[in-house]
């Protein structure tokens, strides 16, 4: 019998990751991809790969020197400040080396894509419409027409996954921040104050329900974030598209919080995008249906304050990839397998996740994060 033919619906580090250890095992795939191109957006800031599993999903991938070559000096340096600015932890693992290096994240998809055969990826094929064939087998509709079938069908198309309603009702639901992304170019020569004050890591700023969190370096990738009702970025009449409106809505957010971190916001790029972090509920978990499962924030998205979601979705993809590789053309088996193992994983990095909301939003921030660092053994600033 032939392998099965696997669709893949998405080009995430989730999607890639699956392709390229599917590669690996001699295993074709096809992954559908909405973007025009891999340049097609931004892909956002700076990730940390944990060991178990995102180190792990690298290794697996036969990427893992190459992903070490692209990681940043000292980019697990770590500041907590509140809004005064007053530093409670500044902490950097010795010789700049810890457990989780940093890496770009749009530097760490295009090693990725790079690792894969030529037409493995299928650009500018949005997704709109799924439906079941029978037998295990699903068909894909793309918009503009045109369509696909395969025997397995993996969603990893992230929150608003298409492929998700085939398993599940669920729906992300809004919890309860929204987060203004922003960024800082060529901050040592344009910005050095501000880079001094995020420093090569991460900087946690929180007080009072709200909070500045960046990623320092080259550049300074930042979220402005709040506890606010849902429809707060569209009831309050502030185009977001207009950087001076927005800068002026964002500091008069913050605008009991210290010139130098308000500066953060005072002088970032001129594109400010609104975002709403949604998370399903906490172990959600389908029954088994014949030929199609999800992996990462389409399996169980979450809010990203434990640093769990690009880790997870590159070792659901991974997992996935091995236990197809395991039991060939036993399709079923390898997703009973994978979905086993997943489903109780994802549950208590969605309550880690959970947890770590309340630590950074709360009124006696950043007590509790300092306390929880402490413990954890980072010594406090003096």
């Amino acid at each position: 019998m032939s392998s099965p033919s696997i669709a893949i619906v998405g080009a995430g580090l989730g999607g890639l990751v699956l392709a390229r250890v599917l590669q690996m095992h001699g295993i074709p795939s096809t992954v559908y991809e909405l973007d025009a191109a891999a340049d097609a957006r931004d892909q956002g800031g700076s990730l940390d790969m944990h060991e178990e599993s995102g180190q792990l999903a690298l290794r697996e991938a036969g990427l893992y020197e190459e992903f070490r070559r692209l990681t940043h000096p000292q980019g697990e340096a770590m500041r907590v400040l509140d809004r005064a600015g007053t530093v409670f932890i500044d902490h950097a693992p010795e010789d700049g080396e810890g457990g989780r290096p940093e890496i770009d994240r749009t530097a760490l998809r295009d090693l990725l894509i790079a690792s894969l055969a030529p037409g493995r990826i299928v650009w500018g094929h949005k997704v709109t419409a799924v439906r079941p064939l029978g037998g295990g087998r699903h068909e894909l509709t793309f918009a503009g027409g045109g369509g696909t079938s395969a025997d397995l069908l993996v969603g990893a198309d992230g929150t608003w996954s298409k492929v998700r309603p085939l398993l599940s009702d669920a729906q992300p639901e809004y919890c309860g921040i929204s987060y203004l992304e922003l960024r800082l170019s060529d901050v040592e020569e344009r910005h050095p104050d501000s880079a001094a004050l995020v420093g090569p890591g991460i900087m946690f700023a929180l007080s009072d329900n709200k909070a500045l969190m960046g990623h320092g370096g080259d550049h300074i990738h930042l979220g402005a974030s709040l506890r606010v009702p849902q429809d707060w970025t569209v009831s309050g009449g502030v185009d977001w598209s207009d950087t001076s409106a927005a800068r002026d809505a964002l500091l008069a957010e913050f605008a009991d919080w210290s010139t130098e971190l308000t500066d953060l916001i005072r002088n970032c790029d001129d594109t400010i995008v609104p975002r709403l972090i949604h998370a399903l509920p906490t172990g959600h978990s389908w029954a088994r249906t014949p030929g199609v499962t999800l992996l990462g924030d389409a399996a169980h998205v979450m809010s990203p304050y434990a640093g769990e979601g690009a880790n997870l979705a590159m070792l659901d993809a991974t997992e996935l990839a091995l236990a197809i590789a395991e039991h060939g053309d036993d399709v079923e088996t390898a997703l009973t397998q994978y979905e086993a193992a997943m489903f109780p994983r994802s549950a208590a990095a969605a309550e880690e996740s959970a947890q770590g909301l309340d630590m950074c939003f709360a009124t006696d921030a950043p007590r509790a994060m300092v306390a929880f660092f402490a413990e954890a053994g980072a010594p406090e600033e003096h």
